[in-house]
């Protein structure tokens, strides 16, 4: 369920005060947190996040499509390494193959 348009969108007070900041002394800092769950609002467009995915922090550039999803979709905390049916799909490449002839005799 989406949240109300009367409440608006969520996000830190600790993180609000680091952007604020930044856009004030205009420096490029990277804005290191914890917080996934905050909107990303359009005064955070061009600046760098590092967010943390769970045992590391993830680098985050914010541009206008990412305006209203959050900052946790981007930082990702599951690593996929394929499906374990990929494994059994290949065959193996080992020997010479059979002639047609002499496959087809038996």
């Amino acid at each position: 369920m989406a949240r109300s348009v009367k409440k608006g969108p969520f996000v830190d007070k600790h993180l609000m005060g680091k952007v604020l900041e930044v856009q004030r002394t205009k420096s490029k800092k990277v804005i290191k947190t914890w917080s996934r769950r905050s909107t990303i609002l359009p005064e955070m467009v061009g600046l760098n996040f590092m967010v943390h995915q769970g045992r590391k922090f993830m680098p985050v550039y914010v541009t206008e499509n990412m305006v209203g999803h959050k900052l946790g979709e981007f930082a990702p905390t599951r690593t996929f390494n394929g499906h374990s049916g990929d494994r059994k799909a290949v065959k193996p490449t080992g020997g010479a193959p059979k002639p047609a002839a002499a496959a087809a005799g038996k």
